[in-house]
């Protein structure tokens, strides 16, 4: 079992194994040379040898040939088309179609729906020039999506438009070739809906899943989305030779990608009792402002179960959760790292990058293997992140010395004092922000602490917020990188003053605001452990102001 994070090592002793794979991806697919106006115009005229046709009209017919070629084929093949309503979820409406063959290979159903495009809109000049631009935003226009049966990655959709120059995404699932590839190799697998619940091989199945983020995987993505894009979905807006005089070939980059790390505990009742103990220790540190949960009538099965000597089964599929499922998720931009319960004993931790431009690792094809390391590290840093928070701690000499001066880079610097309104507002900004997975900056602290404030006529900037830095920087909490504009929070920093804040927000200031003195009335029926420990500080308190003469 290979541990790769604070968090998993914690709880290591409740684990049967671990393991990461790449999850969902979805691929642009593209023509370069048709992306300019100028290049569009040279491609239009190979195929056509002028621009005397070159106008929306002869635009607006391909979509139209498109559409007649697509209908006469499903019926020729007896391939059911259905058209989308919209709010209809599309891979529901799929779903009864999969094909129960195992062999079966190729298209399997095609649906129908609107969505926006890309669509150019061509206007001429007085001396009859055409000028081609893309208008803004875009437009909704009818887009195909073809569902495929794929032998090395199961089921694959396509996303197809229809008017030139034909742009397109491929939605794969990593777990499916994962399956397909361990199955080839005869590691034997329980697999519930997207997520392996048991394998035999935990070696032979991690070496499929980092294949995933090897150099190699670029080839079997392209080689995926060329096996089918020329064949079942181009060939019906430009026939093979169109194709070849115009040298149309598609580049592809990634546009979505989702990273996880799944946990297989020994017992669903241990890892939901760690699941939520985590969520009530880290919700409020992290700033997380909404919860979702489903409850189900079921509970997690407490004994595990015996193996009968059975070979497992290849794939179970589930109807739906019947037991409690919480989702906890976090967002930076148009990055997520949420975790959750999957299936009846796997905690899983996902990334997903929406776009995956925040990465800031490139787009194209050939930097796959950056963007999987990418949220490799996100991973990572989000469950040390929940750790640290989870197991707070302060060491000997931290309070002593943290409202002391210090020295940064040859410069006095000021010390903290734990006591000033805004320095306790830095510290709540710090942590709900430790978990950012390119760092934060001083604007993104200003902002933070603006939004956490109980000050609302006083604004803080974030000239302030890059001095206060310095002080958390010079005490060890906060480091920088050399030229780098992003803050990050060192792991012993992080468990320091989440201890404070919660040191400060649940024992200290209940004492002073008088949470300790017994409360008349019935008691409530359901009482959760922090109110039963608040009832026995009660009765210790009074004693203990008498004692030593404070009045309660």
């Amino acid at each position: 079992m290979n541990l790769l994070d604070e968090f998993s090592k914690a709880y290591a002793d409740f684990l049967d194994d671990t393991y990461d794979c790449v999850d969902r991806l979805v691929l642009n697919a593209y023509f370069p040379m048709a992306g300019s106006g100028g290049g569009f115009r040279t491609w239009w005229r190979q195929i056509f040898g002028g621009d005397e046709q070159l106008d929306n009209t002869h635009l607006m017919r391909f979509a139209g040939r498109f559409s007649r070629r697509v209908r006469a084929y499903a019926e020729k093949e007896n391939i059911p088309l259905i058209d989308c309503q919209r709010g209809q979820r599309k891979h529901e409406a799929a779903e009864p179609f999969i094909p129960k063959l195992p062999g079966f290979r190729g298209v399997f159903c095609i649906l129908t729906g609107m969505a926006p495009a890309p669509v150019r809109n061509v206007l001429h000049a007085k001396n009859g020039q055409p000028h081609i631009f893309v208008p803004k935003p875009y437009r909704y226009v009818k887009h195909y999506f073809f569902h495929i049966m794929d032998p090395d990655w199961g089921h694959v959709i396509i996303r197809f438009c229809p008017h030139p120059p034909f742009p397109a995404q491929i939605i794969l699932n990593a777990h499916e070739y994962v399956a397909i590839e361990a199955q080839k190799k005869g590691i034997d697998f329980v697999k519930e809906g997207n997520c392996f619940t048991q394998f035999s091989d935990a070696a032979g199945l991690a070496n499929v899943t980092d294949a995933m983020s090897a150099p190699s995987a670029v080839g079997c993505l392209v080689k995926v989305c060329e096996r089918w894009i020329y064949s079942a979905c181009l060939c019906f807006a430009l026939t093979t030779e169109e194709q070849e005089r115009s040298r149309f070939r598609y580049s592809f980059s990634v546009y979505q990608l989702e990273y996880s790390r799944n946990l297989l505990f020994t017992r669903g009742r241990h890892m939901e009792q760690i699941f939520d103990s985590v969520i009530d220790h880290t919700r409020a540190a992290l700033d997380i402002k909404t919860l979702k949960t489903i409850f189900g009538f079921k509970h997690r099965p407490f004994i595990q179960k015996k193996n009968t000597g059975k070979q497992p089964r290849f794939e179970a599929q589930i109807e739906r959760p019947v037991w409690d499922l919480t989702v906890f998720k976090v967002h930076f931009k148009r990055l997520t790292a949420k975790i959750y319960s999957k299936g009846e004993r796997v905690l899983r931790i996902e990334c997903i990058a929406h776009n995956t431009q925040d990465l800031r690792c490139g787009r194209v094809i050939d930097k796959f293997p950056d963007m999987v390391q990418a949220l490799h590290a996100m991973v990572d840093r989000f469950l040390d992140v929940l750790r640290c928070v989870d197991a707070a701690f302060i060491h000997d000499d931290f309070l002593n010395q943290l409202h002391m001066p210090s020295v940064l880079s040859g410069r006095r610097v000021a010390g903290i004092d734990t006591n000033n309104l805004r320095i306790r507002a830095i510290m709540t900004a710090l942590v709900a922000l430790a978990s950012a997975p390119k760092g934060f900056t001083s604007s993104q602290l200003a902002a933070k602490v603006n939004e956490i404030s109980r000050d609302k006529a006083a604004s803080y900037t974030s000239r302030q917020a890059a001095y206060d830095l310095k002080k958390f920087r010079a005490k060890g909490i906060v480091k920088k990188e050399p030229y780098k504009r992003q803050y990050e929070l060192t792991p012993q920093g992080l468990r320091s003053i989440a201890a404070l804040h919660i040191l400060r927000d649940k024992v200290i200031e209940p004492l002073l605001a008088g949470q300790c003195r017994p409360k008349r009335g019935r008691k409530p029926k359901n009482i959760c452990p922090l109110d039963e420990h608040y009832k026995i500080l009660q009765t210790e308190m009074q004693q203990l102001f008498a004692t030593i003469g404070i009045a309660a």
